[in-house]
């Protein structure tokens, strides 16, 4: 099993080759290729690589499928005693990306 774990967006995400993941919003245009430098945690058949706090040496490449929004939520505010109510919907603008794979 070869996974890895790496920080986008300022979270710590656990990926696999071959699979897709949808992060917040990255700019570029479907098709195109971006790099993750931030590898935290790199597990390959044998062999563990643990970084401090990242490995230098391995990086992530990763296509973008597409742009999407996630999920709708609701959010609504009340303030006491004043009769003040607002509801407001909120949906995420979202990237779906392939992982190719790792790089040495």
């Amino acid at each position: 099993m070869v996974y890895a774990i790496i920080e986008a967006d300022g979270k710590q995400i656990w990926i696999e080759p071959g699979k897709y993941y949808d992060l917040n919003y990255i700019p570029g245009e479907p098709g195109d290729y971006i790099q993750f430098n931030k590898v935290l945690v790199l597990k390959q058949k044998n062999a563990i690589y643990l970084g401090k706090p990242c490995v230098n040496s391995i990086v992530i490449k990763a296509k973008i499928l597409k742009h999407l929004k996630g999920k709708k939520i609701t959010v609504f505010k009340t303030k006491p005693k004043k009769n003040s109510r607002k509801k407001k919907g909120h949906r995420q603008k979202l990237t779906r990306l392939l992982i190719e794979g790792f790089l040495k």
